[in-house]
């Protein structure tokens, strides 16, 4: 998928369902960590916290309580536009959305104690900036095995480098913006999915495989691929993560 691409995509799935994936009916069985306790942990009732890539501000919205503001930015206007319904529908008034590059963040020097990044590219320089002095950086990034059988299936996806190569990069980048403790973990979790309805609502919300449902064969493969994978606790396929904590 091309960057012109991805941010077409993401455009269209912001405005029409942001980040929420809670009508998938599935369930994991290896997962080493939840992604919002461990940002969760991390918050004080007077921090302000960054979410970069936030989505529809789902996740953003369920921590509300753990800090004193919120700020989440993305770069695709649909969104935002998704988030700031979901905080008006919320009643959060410390939560606020942003349209914003993460490559340049609009806001100054050492304003967060917490900046946290699930699934989105970030700048680690840009980080360092606006953390303070011993602030903490939490970020969830998506594996390259992940989804491997679905890929093998489809012939196509986004995974094009060798395993740990992200996870790499983005450790030696946080320690070359300054970061002095940087501490990464990995998890390549077994994942059921109850249908395959279940499952194309996933592909086609998720850049799992580029341009899902366009080609006429790519239902007959997904149905394939969940009787192939078919299994008593549901459609198997697996979920790779890795998480990084790095203090200034």
């Amino acid at each position: 998928m091309t960057n012109k691409d991805d941010r077409s995509f993401y455009e269209r799935t912001g405005a029409r369902n942001g980040w929420n994936f809670s009508a998938v009916r599935a369930v994991a069985e290896g997962e080493a960590w939840q992604y919002a306790e461990e940002v969760r942990a991390r918050c004080g009732p007077e921090d302000a916290l960054l979410d970069i890539g936030t989505g529809g501000g789902e996740a953003l919205l369920a921590l509300a309580d753990d800090a004193r503001e919120l700020v989440g930015i993305d770069r695709a206007a649909g969104m935002i536009e998704t988030a700031k319904r979901n905080a008006e529908l919320s009643g959060r008034r410390n939560v606020r959305f942003l349209r914003m590059d993460a490559e340049r963040l609009a806001f100054p020097d050492g304003g967060f104690d917490v900046v946290c990044c699930r699934h989105a590219p970030f700048h680690a320089g840009e980080v360092a900036r606006v953390l303070k002095p011993g602030g903490v950086f939490v970020t969830q990034q998506v594996g390259e095995g992940n989804k491997r059988n679905l890929v093998a299936a489809f012939g196509r996806g986004w995974q094009e480098a060798p395993p740990g190569t992200l996870l790499r990069r983005c450790v030696r980048e946080l320690r070359a913006a300054g970061f002095a403790d940087v501490r990464s973990f990995r998890y390549d979790a077994a994942e059921y999915y109850r249908s395959a309805e279940d499952l194309m609502f996933l592909l086609k919300h998720a850049p799992i495989i580029p341009d899902f449902g366009e080609r006429d064969e790519d239902f007959e493969v997904l149905a394939r691929f969940a009787e192939e994978h078919r299994t008593g606790k549901g459609i198997r396929t697996n979920a790779e993560r890795m998480l990084i904590v790095a203090r200034t």
